[in-house]
C-alpha cells in the first residue's frame, strides 16, 4: 500500500505538484482576468440577478434553472475540500497556504466564467431530451480536437471515482467512525444505498436533491463555525496576522517545529485551492450546462459565483476555526494513518539545531533521512527501541502499539521505515500532529459547543461529501454519454456506486493522492482549450453585452 502511495506521489510531482502546473493555473486565471478587465468585479452584481432569475424565460432550453444548476456545480465543489482540504492545506502549509487558496479563488472565478460560458455554449441534446454538455463538447466542435475531448472525457470519469465517489465516502466514514464508532463498512453501505437511489434518477432528480441540500447544509456548517471563531474572538487578530506574516516571511512553524517554505505553502494553497473550488477543471462546466438559457454568457456568470462561495467564504471560515482554535500547530492524541507513519533509524533529539534542521529539511521534501529495516519490539504496547517515529509531519509521542484492539507484545517489521501492520491488525496510537477531517472536527471541539462540535463537521461531511458524490456522478454520467453512448451509463452509475462502497473503508491518504492526479488530468487540456480560444471567449461576451441592452434597456450594466 505505501509503495502504492509512493508511485502516486512521485507521479503528482511531475504534474500537479510541479511548478509548471501551479503557474499554468494561476496564470490562465491571471490571464484571462486582465484580458476580460476583472470580470470577476464587474460583472459580480449582474451574475446575483442572473442566478436568482430576474432574466429566465419560459421558452429557455434546458433541464435545470440557473440556481439549481448552481446548486448541483456547489454540491461538486463543497465537499470535502472545505473540511479536510482546507485543513490539509494548513497542516502542510501552514496559514500562508490559506492566502494562496483565496488568490486561487479569485482568479479561478474568471476561470469558471470563461469555462462555463463555452461549455454551454457548444453543449447537445442527448436522443432522451437531456442535455450533454462540458469541455469536451467545445474541444470537439470547436476545436476539431477530438482526441483532445475524449482524453477530457476519460480524464472525467477518472476523476468521477477519484474526485467525487472515493474520498468523499472515506471522510464520511473516518468521520462517523471516530464521532460515532460505527463501523466503516455499515456506513458504505448505508451511504452507498441513498447515493444509487438518487443517480439513478438523472439530472432533474439531482438538481431537486442538491437545490435544497446545498443551502442547508450551508447554513448548518456556518453556526457551528462561528460558534468557535466567536468562542475564541481574542485569536481573531492572531490568526489573520499568522496568514500575512507566514506569506511575507515565507516560512510557519507547524506544529512547533516544522518549516513550511514558501513553496511548500504556495504550491499547496494552490492545489488545494484547486481541488475545492476546481476553478480551471472544467467539471462545474458540465453541470451548468444544462441551465434552461439561449445565452452562454448568463450561465457563465452564474458560475463565476461558484469559487466565491464556495472557497473565498467557506473555505475562509474554516480557516480560520483552525487557526483561531489553534489545534493545527498541537499534538492530538489519535489512531495513526498508516500511510503516514514513517520509522527513522535513530532517535533524534529536536531541541539539538542540527538534528531539528534535518527532519524540517526532509518534511519540506528537500532532505532525506536514514530509514529503519529490521524489527520493533513491543512489550505490553509499548516499542522498547529507541527510534524515532514520525506521523502526520510530526515526531510522534507516547505511541503504544496495539493489535486487534489490545496493547501488543511481540515482533513488528519494518522495511525502510515502513511498518508491517499484518494487514491492518496493528494499529499505533499517540500524540502527533492530526490532518485533514480529524482536524477540523478538534477544532469545532474548541467552541461553545463543546464537544458537541464535533458531530457538526460529521453531519457536514455527510452531507457535504453526499453531495459532492452526487454531482460528480452526473460528471461522469455525461462524459460516458459522450464517450460511448447512454445505453453504458447504468453501467457506469453501477460501477460509482460500488466504488463508493469499497472506498468507506480503504486507506485516506492513497485516495487523496489519487485525486491529486485525476485533477490534473482534467486541467491541463482544458486551460490550453481555454486559452486557444481566449478571442471567442471575449467577442461572445461582447455580443451578450450588445443584446442584453436591447432586450433590457432600463437595466444597468457594466459594459
Amino acid at each position: 500500500m505505501q509503495q502504492i502511495n509512493d508511485f502516486l506521489l512521485t507521479l503528482h510531482s511531475y504534474l500537479g505538484g510541479h511548478p509548471w502546473f501551479v503557474f499554468l493555473l494561476l496564470g490562465t486565471g491571471l490571464f484571462f482576468t486582465l484580458y476580460l478587465r476583472f470580470p470577476q468585479i464587474r460583472y459580480f452584481k449582474h451574475a446575483i440577478r442572473v442566478v436568482k432569475g430576474k432574466y429566465a424565460k419560459e421558452d429557455d432550453e434546458g433541464d435545470t434553472s440557473h440556481f439549481q444548476a448552481l446548486a448541483t456545480a456547489l454540491s461538486g465543489t463543497v465537499g470535502t475540500g472545505n473540511i479536510a482540504g482546507v485543513a490539509l492545506a494548513i497542516h502542510l502549509g501552514g496559514p500562508a497556504a490559506l492566502f494562496w487558496m483565496l488568490v486561487t479563488a479569485f482568479f479561478g472565478m474568471t476561470l469558471k466564467f470563461v469555462e462555463i460560458t463555452l461549455s454551454h455554449k457548444y453543449r447537445d441534446f442527448t436522443s432522451d431530451g437531456t442535455v450533454s454538455g462540458g469541455p469536451m463538447y467545445y474541444m470537439r466542435k470547436r476545436l476539431n480536437m477530438k482526441w483532445l475531448a475524449a482524453f477530457f472525457a476519460i480524464a472525467t470519469v477518472l476523476s468521477s471515482f477519484g474526485s467525487g465517489s472515493l474520498p468523499q465516502i472515506n471522510s464520511i466514514s473516518n468521520s462517523v467512525f471516530a464521532t460515532f464508532g460505527v463501523d466503516h463498512i455499515i456506513t458504505g453501505i448505508i451511504m452507498a444505498l441513498l447515493l444509487g437511489f438518487v443517480i439513478i434518477g438523472g439530472i432533474r432528480r439531482i438538481a431537486r436533491v442538491t437545490e435544497k441540500l446545498v443551502p442547508g447544509m450551508a447554513v448548518i456548517y456556518i453556526i457551528g463555525a462561528f460558534a468557535v471563531i466567536a468562542y475564541n474572538y481574542q485569536n481573531i487578530g492572531s490568526a489573520f496576522s499568522a496568514i500575512f506574516t507566514d506569506v511575507i516571511n515565507g516560512t510557519s512553524a507547524v506544529g512547533g517545529f516544522i518549516g513550511a517554505s514558501f513553496a511548500f505553502a504556495f504550491n499547496n494553497g494552490v492545489n488545494r485551492g484547486l481541488f475545492s473550488n476546481e476553478a480551471g477543471q472544467g467539471s462545474a462546466a458540465i453541470a451548468h450546462a444544462s441551465a434552461k438559457t439561449k445565452e452562454p454568457v448568463s450561465e457563465g456568470l452564474v458560475g463565476l459565483l461558484g469559487p466565491f462561495i464556495d472557497t473565498i467564504i467557506i473555505c475562509t471560515i474554516t480557516g480560520l476555526v483552525l487557526l483561531s482554535s489553534g489545534v493545527w500547530s498541537q499534538k492530538i492524541e489519535n489512531e495513526f494513518q498508516e500511510t503516514d507513519i514513517v520509522v527513522l533509524d535513530q532517535q533524534y533529539d529536536t531541541s539539538n539545531e542540527s538534528e531539528l534542521k534535518e527532519i524540517k529539511t526532509y518534511m519540506m521534501d528537500k532532505g532525506s533521512l536514514d530509514m529503519f529495516s529490521g524489527e520493533l519490539t513491543a512489550e505490553n504496547g509499548n516499542i522498547i527501541e529507541d527510534n524515532t517515529i514520525l506521523h502526520a509531519r510530526s515526531v510522534a509521542e507516547d505511541v503504544i502499539v496495539y493489535k486487534n484492539q489490545n496493547p501488543y507484545t511481540g515482533k513488528i517489521n519494518v522495511d525502510a521505515g515502513v511498518l508491517d501492520t499484518q494487514s491492518g491488525e496493528i494499529v499505533l496510537k499517540g500524540k502527533s500532529l492530526i490532518h485533514s477531517a480529524p482536524l477540523t472536527a478538534e477544532a469545532f471541539k474548541r467552541s461553545y459547543f463543546g464537544d458537541y462540535g464535533q458531530y457538526i463537521i460529521s453531519i457536514g461531511l455527510i452531507l457535504f461529501a453526499f453531495s459532492t458524490a452526487i454531482a460528480w456522478s452526473y460528471y461522469g454520467d455525461r462524459s460516458i454519454i459522450y464517450l460511448f453512448g447512454s445505453k453504458y451509463v447504468i453501467w457506469y452509475r453501477l460501477a460509482y456506486v460500488a466504488a463508493f462502497f469499497f472506498a468507506s473503508f480503504t486507506d485516506t491518504t492513497i485516495i487523496w493522492s489519487l485525486s491529486y492526479l485525476t485533477v490534473v488530468f482534467m486541467a491541463i487540456p482544458n486551460l490550453f482549450g481555454l486559452l486557444m480560444l481566449r478571442k471567442e471567449v471575449r467577442s461572445t461576451i461582447k455580443k451578450y453585452w450588445f443584446d442584453f441592452k436591447k432586450e433590457w434597456p432600463d437595466e444597468k450594466t457594466p459594459e
